[in-house]
């Protein structure tokens, strides 16, 4: 079913972009989807970064005018990231730089919202996971822009179990006996994809959430080995691993102080943001604790902190069939954006 509202699709053409690692993005490309009228002050944009594998047709669920995201109030900005496989992407190089950070993905999102649309101020960043993170470095590379930044199972900085997981993901390619170093392949390693998407089943999901069996009561799965082959194997099978691998590094190395300001100070790149944050961790999330959001909070000038009480893990902050988890995600959003 098509928008009510109006809907539109592009590609900002970037030439060749440097990153702040070393290297360079050829003839680099951000794809990007709004939702919702940009008004004359040009001050009513909400910035949605992707999440990890995900792109703006993913995302694009939450946004309507009884949902999280409002395109009747709100000009809401989709960006796909960098090897999310519509931007452009590591599997489409061979000399895709080593590292894509974060910041690298979040400066071409300025370019696309100043160049392209002229916005004079971003009404909020909002993000789910990786695009919490990104929406978190908005808020601290342009502090005098950003009035909100909602940070849905996300963080200021990947902690160091979070990047144990990550970790874990990259030797599983690295394994492959397609890979040819320096996050390539030579052709689709199939089977390491299948490895991949079983260590993302454990982590994606609370142990809650299995012993609970809610991939059958809820999400319909006649067992678990169908479980994991329908929501998992198939999904990463689609995706190229070279992207996978890329966007496994950009989470990795996230942090919102590894600037030549903040020189890796969290707590001053924490207290520097003038944004009223929203943190919405999920209580039972196994890459993003409550507890580094609350160590966050602690720095934040303007901070609040709304756990998602929830079994569900990772996937309450992107709750499309988990009602109970939306309609919160639903109130605390929107009141967040009404004050």
């Amino acid at each position: 079913m098509s928008a009510s509202w109006p809907v539109e699709n592009g590609v900002l053409e970037l030439g060749d972009l440097e990153v702040e690692r070393g290297g360079v993005i050829r003839d680099a490309r951000l794809s990007w989807q709004t939702h919702g009228t940009l008004n004359a002050a040009r001050d009513n944009v909400i910035v949605y970064p992707c999440s990890y594998g995900a792109t703006h047709s993913d995302l694009s669920w939450l946004i309507g005018p009884d949902l999280v995201l409002d395109p009747e109030r709100w000009f809401i900005v989709i960006a796909d990231m960098f090897s999310g496989g519509v931007s452009s992407s590591a599997a489409q190089y061979d000399d895709y730089p080593a590292v894509v950070t974060m910041a690298d993905n979040v400066r071409a999102q300025y370019r696309l919202l100043t160049e392209v649309f002229g916005a004079t101020r971003v009404a909020a960043s909002y993000g789910f996971s990786m695009g919490a993170g990104q929406a978190y470095h908005w808020a601290a590379l342009y502090p005098e822009l950003v009035e909100r930044a909602i940070i849905v199972c996300g963080s200021a900085r990947t902690s160091i179990h979070n990047q144990v997981f990550l970790s874990s993901l990259l030797r599983v390619l690295e394994a492959a006996p397609e890979y040819l170093g320096n996050g390539r392949f030579e052709t689709e390693p199939v089977a390491a994809l299948r490895a991949f998407a079983h260590v993302y089943a454990g982590w994606g999901l609370s142990q809650d959430f299995y012993r609970e069996r809610l991939f059958e009561t809820a999400l319909g799965a006649p067992d678990l080995d169908s479980f994991l082959r329908t929501d998992w194997e198939e999904s990463f099978g689609r995706k190229r691993a070279a992207n996978l691998y890329a966007e496994a590094v950009t989470w990795q190395e996230a942090d919102i102080s590894a600037t030549p300001h903040h020189g890796g100070d969290l707590t001053a790149a924490l207290s520097s943001i003038q944004a009223r944050v929203l943190l919405m961790p999920s209580t039972t999330d196994l890459y993003f604790r409550v507890a580094d959001n609350e160590a966050e909070l602690e720095h934040l000038r303007h901070g609040r902190l709304a756990p998602i009480e929830s079994v569900w893990g990772h996937r309450a902050g992107n709750p499309r069939s988990i009602p109970a988890d939306l309609e919160f995600l639903i109130a605390n959003v929107r009141e967040w954006l009404a004050d």
